[in-house]
C-alpha cells in the first residue's frame, strides 16, 4: 500500500508505466493498493502533481526507482525548502541542468516492525516556462533568474501586458518615449494603450537624424520628471542600430523612470544581462535567433521586486493565485506567473528546446564575436563589390553599435529581394532569402550559429550579378502582401 500524505491538488499515479489510480486531492491522505502492479527487483513509480501554490504548476515528468517493495510504502522527504500544497519536502537541487526543481525524497518501505529507507529523485517542471527549460533560458540568454521570466504569448501580447501595467503603475508621469527606429507593431502598442487606458499619455518619439542610428543627445534630454516608459528595441528591425541598454536604463532610472525593452532582434546574438543592468521589463520573440522556428512562442522579463507592483491589464486563470479554485473573483498571484493568460503553447515550445541546447552550448560571447566577423566582412564585400554599383550601406559601421543583421538600401531593393528570392527559371545559382524592408532596405540577417563565410561571400556575388545583368528587371513591381 502506498500511503500519501495531505495532498491539496489533484494528481494521478503511475506505476510501472501504468496509471493506477487518481486523487483529488482537497488536503486528504490518500491511499493505492499497488499489489496488481508491482513486481519483484525495480519498480517504476511517478506522481503526476498539480501544483499551484506561488502561481506555477508543477508536473511530474520523472521516475522514482525503487527496488524491494514488500508491503507498505510511505512517502517522505529531506526537511529543507516546504512545497505546502504537495505535503512535501524540498530542495531546489542547483546541480540540476535544463531549469528542473529537484526534489530530494525517499520512500520508506515498512515490513513488520522495521522501516528500511529507499531514496528517490523527482524532477518537476512548471508551466511558468519550467517546460522549456527557463532555469538555462533565463540565466542563459537573457542574464536574468528563472522566476523573472515567463515564455508565453507573443511579443505583441506581452508588450501590451507590460505597457499597460507600467503606465497604470507610473502615477502622475504621462509620456512614453521611444523613437521612430522602432518596429511599427510596438508603437501601435503604444498608442493602443495609450487609447485605451484614457488617462492622457503621450507618445513621444525620437527623431533619428540619419535614420540608421539614433543620438544620446536627442535621447537623454528628451527623458524628464514626467517620463513615465522608455520603451525602445535594443537592435532596430531595419538598420541594426544597437543602443547601449544599461546606460539608457541608467537615464530613465535617473529620471525616475521605467525601461523596458524589446529583445526580438538581440536574443540569441548579442550577450544580455537583465540583473547587471537592472532592466526593469523586457520582451521578445523566440523565432529569430533563438531558432524556434513559425509560431514560436515570446517571451516576458519583469525584475523581481516589480511583480507585485504592476498589475496586468489581462486577467486570465493562469494568472490568478490559485487557479483550479475556481473562484469567481480573480486574485493575481504574487510572482511572475501574474503576467500569464491561459493554456502556454506546449509544442511550439518543445520546438525551442533543441535550439536553445545547441545555442547555449555554442555560448553566446563566442556567437556574438563571430557574427561581428561576419557583419564587418558583408560591410567589407558590400564597399568593394555593391558600393560602386548603386548601393548605399543602411546599418552602422560601428560593430559596437551593430546588432547581427545588416541591411543595404538601392533605389530597386524591392525586386532585387525577389530575384534573390525567386531565381529565374533554368538560373540555378544561389537562392538567398533576405528580408525587403521599405522603403528601400535589403536586410541581410546573419545567424552565427549556422552562416559560414562562404554563404556571405556568395550572397555578394549574387547581388553584383543581379545588378550587373540587371536580372532585376525581369520581375514586377507591384510587392506582395509579405515582403
Amino acid at each position: 500500500i502506498l500511503h500519501l500524505g495531505a495532498v491539496k491538488s489533484a494528481f494521478y499515479l503511475w506505476v510501472n508505466g501504468i496509471r493506477v489510480g487518481y486523487s483529488q486531492g482537497s488536503k486528504t491522505p490518500a491511499e493505492f493498493d499497488l499489489t496488481s502492479f508491482v513486481r519483484p527487483g525495480e519498480n517504476l513509480i511517478a506522481l503526476q502533481v498539480y501544483r499551484w501554490s506561488d502561481g506555477r504548476y508543477l508536473e511530474c515528468q520523472d521516475f522514482w526507482r525503487v527496488s524491494g517493495i514488500e508491503r507498505d510504502v510511505y512517502l517522505y522527504a529531506q526537511p529543507r525548502v516546504n512545497l505546502r500544497d504537495l505535503g512535501l519536502q524540498a530542495s531546489l537541487d542547483e546541480a540540476q541542468d535544463r531549469g528542473r526543481i529537484a526534489l530530494e525524497l525517499f520512500l520508506q518501505n515498512r515490513t513488520g516492525t522495521e522501516t528500511q529507507p529507499l531514496y528517490a529523485h523527482l524532477t518537476l517542471f512548471g508551466a511558468d516556462g519550467k517546460t522549456i527549460h527557463t532555469e538555462r533560458f533565463a540565466l542563459g540568454a537573457l542574464g536574468a533568474q528563472p522566476d523573472e521570466v515567463i515564455v508565453c504569448d507573443n511579443t505583441s501580447v506581452n508588450l501590451f501586458k507590460l505597457t499597460a501595467a507600467a503606465l497604470r503603475y507610473q502615477d502622475g508621469r504621462s509620456v512614453l518615449i521611444s523613437d521612430e527606429l522602432n518596429f511599427p507593431t510596438d508603437l501601435y502598442i503604444f498608442q493602443g494603450v495609450i487609447d485605451l487606458l484614457g488617462a492622457g499619455h503621450q507618445l513621444k518619439l525620437i527623431q533619428s537624424k540619419d535614420s540608421i542610428t539614433v543620438r544620446d543627445e536627442d535621447l537623454f534630454p528628451a527623458i524628464n520628471e514626467d517620463t513615465a516608459l522608455v520603451a525602445l528595441t535594443q537592435v532596430a528591425f531595419k538598420s541594426a542600430f544597437m543602443y547601449d541598454i544599461q546606460e539608457v536604463t541608467a537615464a530613465a532610472h535617473q529620471s525616475g523612470a521605467l525601461a523596458m525593452w524589446d529583445l526580438s532582434h538581440s536574443i540569441g546574438a548579442v550577450p544580455l544581462k537583465m540583473n547587471e543592468w537592472d532592466v526593469d521589463l523586457a520582451v521578445g520573440c523566440s523565432y529569430k535567433y533563438l531558432n524556434g522556428g513559425p509560431g514560436a512562442p515570446a517571451f516576458l522579463y519583469v525584475r523581481k521586486d516589480l511583480q507585485e507592483k504592476l498589475v496586468p491589464p489581462i486577467w486570465g486563470w493562469f494568472a490568478d493565485r490559485d487557479p483550479f479554485a475556481f473562484r469567481l473573483d480573480f486574485s493575481p498571484a504574487k510572482n511572475i506567473s501574474r503576467f500569464q493568460i491561459s493554456t502556454p503553447h506546449i509544442l511550439s515550445m518543445a520546438g525551442i528546446e533543441p535550439a536553445l541546447d545547441i545555442l547555449l552550448e555554442a555560448g553566446i560571447d563566442s556567437l556574438r564575436s563571430k557574427s561581428i566577423q561576419q557583419t564587418e566582412y558583408l560591410i567589407y564585400l558590400a564597399q568593394q563589390i555593391l558600393l560602386p554599383l548603386g548601393f548605399e550601406l543602411g546599418s552602422p559601421l560601428d560593430s559596437s553599435i551593430r546588432g547581427s543583421h545588416v541591411s543595404l538600401r538601392h533605389p530597386e531593393a524591392y525586386r532585387i529581394c525577389r530575384a534573390l528570392i525567386d531565381p529565374r527559371p533554368g538560373d540555378t545559382t544561389l537562392r538567398v532569402i533576405p528580408d525587403f524592408r521599405a522603403p528601400d532596405n535589403i536586410r541581410l540577417g546573419i545567424a552565427p550559429l549556422y552562416t559560414s563565410f562562404r554563404d556571405i561571400y556568395r550572397a555578394m556575388d549574387r547581388l553584383r550579378n543581379i545588378i550587373e545583368q540587371e536580372i532585376f528587371r525581369d520581375y514586377s513591381k507591384e510587392q506582395l502582401a509579405v515582403t
